[in-house]
């Protein structure tokens, strides 16, 4: 087990939590940091371009000209590929980019990421997080804190939280289901609750927080 000091906003610590060793201390692997975030990107990847064919193109329903006797060759719809205006031969169509992942590729994934940042003192634990929604109070509280871009974890139910810090361009509000490798990364932080600790701990496979 590993020890987690829990602080206030003051970053001044108020007690101890116990997490299994693996959820900070685990082995760093840029690789699985990599496999993870490009999946990541790819199931966000929309893939709504789009080129129309000729039976989606407007018109064509008329014979352009007469069969024979023009000297031109052939043609059945104005809207041909191979006349101006006409559909497009094999353009690209829309597509689903994202691919399945194994799920313990993604818990270790989490596991790496949050021990990097454990590494370089940058996970804060809190005992909870207050707010009335302002999102001058909250700037001010991380401010004390000492911290200067973060992910802020806490519990879906903590809609004022979510609200105070949707305008903070440095931090995001993440609830502890929707937590990421690619935001613990881009953020370079991470802020969270000690409910949020006990909860991530049991989502990657640990179940003796004490």
């Amino acid at each position: 087990m590993l020890s987690v000091p829990v602080v206030n906003f003051e970053n001044k610590k108020i007690s101890n939590i116990e997490v299994p060793k693996e959820l900070f201390n685990h082995e760093l692997r840029p690789d699985l940091l990599q496999t993870v975030v490009r999946w990541q990107l790819a199931c966000r990847r929309a893939g709504t371009v789009a080129t129309k064919t000729k039976g989606l193109v407007r018109g064509g329903g008329k014979k352009p000209f007469k069969q024979k006797g023009t000297g031109n060759a052939r043609q059945g719809s104005s809207r041909s590929i191979l006349m101006p205006g006409g559909g497009t031969a094999f353009g690209p169509q829309p597509r689903d980019y994202s691919y399945t992942l194994q799920k313990k590729v993604k818990k270790a994934g989490l596991r790496v990421a949050l021990s990097l940042l454990f590494s370089q003192n940058k996970v804060w634990v809190l005992d909870k997080i207050d707010s009335d929604g302002k999102t001058k109070k909250l700037s001010e509280k991380l401010k004390a804190l000492g911290v200067t871009s973060a992910v802020i974890v806490d519990d879906s139910s903590n809609q004022k939280l979510k609200l105070a810090a949707r305008n903070l361009y440095d931090f995001k509000f993440v609830s502890t289901q929707g937590l990421n490798v690619f935001d613990l990364l881009k953020y370079d932080g991470c802020v969270l609750t000690k409910n949020a600790l006990m909860q991530i701990t049991e989502k990657l496979g640990e179940h003796n927080v004490q």
